[in-house]
């Protein structure tokens, strides 16, 4: 994230978490540590992994302190390794305490997020077929997680509603079919928007060509339907394919040629990446 992404979008949402995790004050804190002492603690991983979130970490105790430093030994999309050390903060004891759960919150969700898409994407090295995300995002983390996505080697699909058109099954019933849904959306977007359909069958494949959509999504449809479907676009609009796509599933569909597939599973299914703060010493 650049800085200028960090203070206008990122500084906020953090911002809130901390206010969650301190309401009005940290008491066991204060009561161990009731004036300022300098001190050190290292962050330590604790599974094999990708890391993301690295400039976010650091963010939340500097929020707390400006005068906290974070020296790193690993950066945002490193794969790193079991008892790794990653990282040594050192300021006001009671800001690496206050912020210590806040940080690594952060920290191990979104290196979870990177690890799983990293395993994904990897299945889909060497074909066209690119890794999307979703909007299945934990709210109020939706800057955070898809960043992560892309450290792990995905790529983001639209970011919110204003981001782009997505005709959607019951946008598609609302408008009374897709060359309508179609034809409405060129309408009223702006020209530079691309125009994306989500399709059940076929009959619906030959609509979104024919009203001239630019992406074609083939939505839980099987395997001998998305290869038809593909065949049949031939070329006539970009493809994505997306419904239930896992790491456990997501190698079936390489040989169908699809521009895209998109996986909810990304944001919400990925397990985080176990990271700790230890050793802390008084300077």
């Amino acid at each position: 994230m650049t800085d200028i992404t960090l203070k206008l979008n990122a500084d906020p949402l953090i911002l809130q978490a901390l206010r969650e995790d301190i309401s009005s004050e940290d008491v066991t804190t204060n009561a161990v540590m009731p004036e300022k002492k300098l001190g050190t603690v290292e962050l330590i991983c604790k599974q094999d992994g990708i890391i993301a979130g690295l400039q976010v970490f650091e963010r939340t105790f500097q929020l707390l302190d400006p005068e906290t430093k974070v020296e790193f030994y690993a950066k945002d999309g490193d794969a790193v390794k079991n008892k790794q050390l990653l990282a040594k903060v050192t300021g006001d004891i009671r800001v690496l305490l206050s912020g210590e759960r806040t940080a690594l919150n952060y920290l191990q969700r979104m290196s979870g997020i990177a690890t799983y898409t990293r395993g994904v994407a990897d299945l889909l090295e060497g074909t066209k077929t690119k890794l999307l995300d979703t909007r299945k995002t934990t709210p109020n983390n939706r800057i955070f997680e898809k960043y992560a996505v892309t450290v792990g080697g995905g790529y983001n699909h639209r970011y919110n509603l204003s981001d782009g058109v997505l005709l959607k099954d019951n946008h598609i019933d609302a408008a009374g079919g897709v060359k309508k849904a179609v034809l409405a959306a060129k309408a009223y977007a702006p020209f530079v928007r691309k125009i994306e359909v989500e399709v059940e069958n076929m009959d619906m494949v030959r609509e979104a060509v024919e009203a001239g959509a630019d992406i074609i999504m083939l939505d839980n449809m099987s395997h001998e339907q998305m290869a038809e479907a593909v065949a049949y676009i031939d070329g006539r609009a970009e493809t994505e394919c997306s419904g239930n796509i896992t790491k456990e599933n997501v190698k079936a569909i390489t040989d169908i040629g699809v521009d895209y597939v998109s996986s909810g599973a990304l944001t919400h299914s990925s397990p985080i990446l176990d990271v700790s703060l230890k050793n802390l010493r008084v300077l």
